[in-house]
Parts: C-alpha cells; structure tokens; sequence
C-alpha cells in the first residue's frame, strides 16, 4: 500500500482574526468572532454555545487576570470534521500548578487558573503551558462534531502586522508514514504583495512534495522570480534526523529538552539573489521539535528560560515562542513539527 499523505497550510485571510483582550469590551468581541466562524462552519445550536463559553472564559481570564492579553481565533473548515482553534497569549502572571488551577473550584485568585475547567470541557484537544512571572500559551480545539482531533505532530501560527489582513508569512507541510517536508516562507515586506510570494512558495512544494529541500528551495527561487521575493526555511523530517535549506533571513532549530541547536540558512532572497542551494543534515534527538520561524520572531529566545516546553504540543509551543519573541513591527510565522 502507498503512504497516507496530509497537508498542513495556513490560514486565509477569512479564517483568521486575532484579537487584543485588553478591555472587559474584548470579551464580547471575541465571542461573537468565534460564533460566526461557527456559523460559517456549520456548528449547531448546543455546540456553538459550548465554543461561545469556552471563549468567553478565556477571554475573561485575560482581562481579568493577565497582561498584554491576545485571543487567536482560526476555522478550519478543509478537514473531515471542520473545527475552530483557539489560543491566548499573555505575559504573566502565569499560573504556578496548571494542573491545580484546572480542577473545578479551585483557583489562585489573581491567576487564569479560573475558568480552565470549563474551557477544558468544551474543548475536543486543550493544554495550556504557563511559567510565573513569563506567562501562559493556551490552545484548545473544538470540533463541529465531538471527536478526536487528530495527532497533534505539527502546528503553525502566523499573525499579520498592526490591523493588516493579509500576512506575508505563509507555511506548509506535507507528511506521509515516511517523514514530513515543511517550508515557511516570510514575504519580502507585509500586504498583499508578501502574501502573494508566500503563495507562490507553498505552491511549488506542493507540485513537489517529495524533492530535498535543497531542490526545492531552487523550484522556489525560480517561481519567486515574478514576485517581491522572499526568505525561505524547508525541512525534511524523518524519524531521526532533519535536512534543512534555507535562504535569506529565516530561523531553523531544534529544540530538545533544555537546549536548540540552529540550522544553517545561507545569504540571498528567493526570486532575487542566490548564489547556491545548500541543505544540511541534523541528529534529532528523542522527543525533540523542529521549528522554523520568520524574523517576525527575534531568534534571541533562549531554550533553558523555558522549562518543559520543548515536550509541549506543537501548537503550544508556536504559542509561547510567539508571546516570548514576537515581534510586533512585522508579519510573524513560526511551525513547529515533530518527527
């Protein structure tokens, strides 16, 4: 029989929306989006409502009991079941016994412990990674219809500069019972016109899913040719090690209990300037995470500041590296997978 492939891509435009929880008014506004995505996703009637609470919680919490709060609200309307995901970020307190603050009728007052429970009910998949005085990343998952969402071996985020619409980070990864190839590609810029590159990428891995990153990375140089260009990060994931090719300003590392190794990703900018294609090849050790992040992300994070992330779902940690070195004057596109 033949491999069983999946994609993973990000997000359009319409089936994303982040939002600032900031003001007791954010919680209103996040619960309508999550309804409407709902709506659109066909939904009904009583697990709307559970969506609604759990997001109403969340958001609560946010206002309530953190700093610098964010909602991220995603349809994802292309698989078996169509579902909706949710993360927050913030940057502290966090909570000091995650699995404590969860249980019903337990909290710390001042802490997001509250709420968690419910959240968790209403919720297909939901973990929360939090560190006092850093932070908490929550995700959760909800399904159309309760199920199981599937393994959680990879997950993206990408957030848009400012108001924008359009992102100009893009992502995708393909993975069949062989290993996983991925690309992120960071658009020249932001807007439509970084989009439209990050398109042009994704499409030339998925005509070859199955090249070496070091040629595809010359399929996409090629493609890029007619756009503003980009830089751009590919990974071929196998069970024990990792081949990477990146060009341009593009951060590849492997994260392993409390370090990261980084990968090599030569000068230039797919489309524009490249004078080679080089791929290179990494031992991953046991239960480590390959990521790779636009420099919407300052590659300054440090892996022993994080404690247990590393062993984290991959939403998770794309989450909690987003709120510890996102930058907000750019696009941000961070993927993470695991072998």
């Amino acid at each position: 029989m033949g491999a069983v492939a999946r994609w993973l891509t990000g997000p359009g435009p319409a089936d994303l929306r982040w939002i600032r929880v900031e003001e007791p008014s954010a919680a209103a506004g996040c619960r309508s989006g999550a309804l409407a995505m709902a709506e659109r996703l066909g939904f009904g009637e009583t697990r709307a409502d559970e969506l609604a609470v759990a997001v109403t919680e969340a958001a609560s919490n946010l206002v309530k009991h953190a700093r610098a709060g964010a909602m991220m609200l995603r349809a994802e309307p292309g698989g078996a079941v169509p579902g909706i995901e949710m993360v927050t970020v913030d940057a502290g307190p966090g909570i000091t016994d995650v699995p404590a603050a969860a249980r019903d009728g337990t909290s710390t007052a001042g802490t997001l412990g509250i709420g968690l429970g419910a959240i968790r009910r209403a919720a297909d998949f939901c973990a929360v990674f939090s560190l006092p005085g850093r932070g908490t990343a929550l995700a959760a998952r909800f399904l159309a219809q309760r199920g199981d969402p599937g393994a959680g071996g990879w997950a993206g985020l990408i957030r848009p500069i400012g108001d924008e619409i359009e992102c100009g980070d893009g992502y995708i990864a393909h993975r069949t019972d062989r290993g996983t190839t991925a690309m992120l590609c960071d658009g020249l810029g932001h807007g439509p016109l970084a989009a439209r590159a990050s398109r042009e990428a994704i499409a030339a891995l998925r005509e070859a899913p199955d090249d070496e990153p070091a040629a595809l990375l010359r399929k996409v140089h090629a493609r890029l040719a007619r756009t503003r260009g980009g830089a751009v990060a590919i990974a071929s994931v196998g069970p024990k090690s990792v081949t990477f090719a990146g060009l341009g300003n593009v951060a590849g590392w492997i994260l392993s209990g409390s370090e990261r190794q980084g990968m090599i990703s030569v000068p230039g900018i797919a489309g524009h300037q490249a004078r080679t294609f080089r791929q290179y090849s990494y031992e991953l050790p046991p239960g480590a995470a390959v990521v790779l992040h636009s420099d919407g992300l300052s590659s300054r994070w440090n892996a022993p500041d994080l404690p247990g992330l590393a062993g984290q779902d991959p939403l998770v940690i794309a989450a909690t590296l987003l709120r510890e070195a996102g930058v907000h004057r750019d696009d941000a596109g961070i993927l993470v997978l695991r072998p």
